[in-house]
């Protein structure tokens, strides 16, 4: 009987089974969580600030109060922040929810380009990235994360 300090033995490599997406799933989770913080600092100053929106968005979805995009920006961010838990726990209802989620993140971010265009422009670019990663690799094929 050898043992598995035995020089003269060698042991065949551990395989382990092959998850693709595994990492574009950790991505969509995260990113999604590291959103809805963001979205939730967005809220928050939303809330301590007395200005309103510019005078050329008078007709502004939301009105002129920049506290009501706040409350959207809060809600969002809630939704985001458990939109990550539940993909990282790799559930496939999360997954359907991550891509709202990730939708939301998108078409809310067109809101802060008056404000943050680059900002902005880079949240819609991560958003189309997180729902191409639930799309693509969210699938029950795929391993959990």
């Amino acid at each position: 009987m050898s043992s598995p300090n035995d020089p003269g033995v060698t042991y065949p490599p551990m395989e382990y089974p092959a998850r693709s997406g595994v990492g574009w799933l950790f991505f969509a989770g995260t990113i999604l969580g590291l959103a809805g913080l963001s979205r939730l600092f967005d809220a928050v100053w939303a809330f301590r600030t007395d200005n309103v929106v510019p005078e050329s968005l008078d007709g502004a979805l939301l009105g002129t109060s920049v506290s009501n995009y706040g409350w959207l920006w809060l809600v969002t961010g809630l939704i985001l922040l458990w939109a990550s838990f539940a993909i990282l726990r790799a559930s496939q209802f999360a997954r359907w929810i991550g891509i709202f989620a990730a939708a939301l993140l998108t078409v809310t971010s067109f809101w802060w380009i008056p404000f943050y265009p680059v900002w902005a422009i880079a949240y819609i670019a991560i958003g189309i990235l997180v729902i191409y990663a639930l799309a693509a690799h969210g699938s029950r094929d795929s391993a959990s994360v």
